[in-house]
């Protein structure tokens, strides 16, 4: 299962961090940011889609991708072009990430950013926090139960957001019961890797009113952005995308694609 491959290698990669930086530290470290970046305020509901773009190297799915030696100008590209918050992968093996770069994104732009990574232990959320994380990505499908309610609860008490990421109405029920704010919906099985850019549309009417609506993976023209924002998206997520053009260019094509009166005149 390819899902529990990478949260297996990203919590031995977290566990041989900690033998250098022990939690203490970390926590510490976490405990001293300044207040995260108000994420349900930068992402709420407009007559236009938010994008989340996302700062990736690589993907299992499709090798590398882009080199991006500058991460933190990478993600202030995104900025210029109006992106509403920045994602940042952080996971080694398969998306040749790093915390590195997230501490520098935080560092440089004034978005809420996301660390994206497969997070299953309370180290790699103060990890998170520590490296200036406003959100934390929770995949329902790679967690018991009870380690995302703890997780989800961290989260929440280190004043971060929890971007909860489903795959099905079964993982989407459990996300509403956390009560989250943000729930994503991933067109890409994380199992099989297939795409289903239906998923969105079809889970779409099970998310209560009042919770931010992601949709995620799947967005590589802007008929992509069209199509999920027709199917009641407040906010897509984008990588591939955005790091094998010219960033500006695509998301302003893309957030034209996602604007309700823009289309409606259209």
């Amino acid at each position: 299962m390819v899902l529990a491959d990478l949260t297996a290698g990203a919590v031995e990669d977290a566990e041989r961090r900690a033998l250098t930086r022990p939690v203490a530290e970390v926590e510490k470290a976490a405990l001293a940011r300044p207040a995260a970046r108000d994420v349900l305020a930068a992402l709420a509901p407009a007559s236009r889609v938010k994008i989340i773009a996302e700062v990736k190297r690589a993907s299992p799915s499709r090798g590398a991708l882009a080199e991006i030696p500058d991460p933190a100008h990478q993600a202030s590209l995104y900025e210029t072009g109006g992106a509403s918050a920045i994602s940042v992968l952080t996971e080694e093996r398969r998306f040749g990430g790093s915390l590195a770069d997230l501490e520098a994104v935080t560092t440089r732009v004034a978005l809420p950013v996301l660390r994206k990574d497969f997070i299953a232990t309370p180290y790699q959320v103060l990890e998170a926090r520590a490296a200036g994380a406003d959100l934390a990505l929770l995949i329902v499908a790679g967690l018991e139960q009870k380690v995302l309610q703890e997780l989800y609860a961290l989260i929440l008490e280190l004043g971060m957001t929890p971007l909860v990421e489903t795959h099905s109405a079964e993982e989407l029920e459990v996300a509403i019961d956390l009560g989250a704010s943000l729930i994503g919906v991933n067109a890409r099985n994380l199992s099989t890797f297939e795409l289903d850019r239906d998923l969105f549309g079809r889970l779409v009417d099970r998310i209560p009113a009042g919770t931010i609506k992601i949709a995620e993976s799947a967005v590589l023209e802007p008929a992509d952005v069209t199509h999920y924002r027709a199917a009641g998206a407040d906010v897509v997520l984008i990588g591939e995308a955005l790091v094998t053009g010219d960033p500006v260019a695509t998301l302003q094509s893309f957030l034209d694609a996602g604007d309700d009166e823009r289309r409606g005149s259209l």
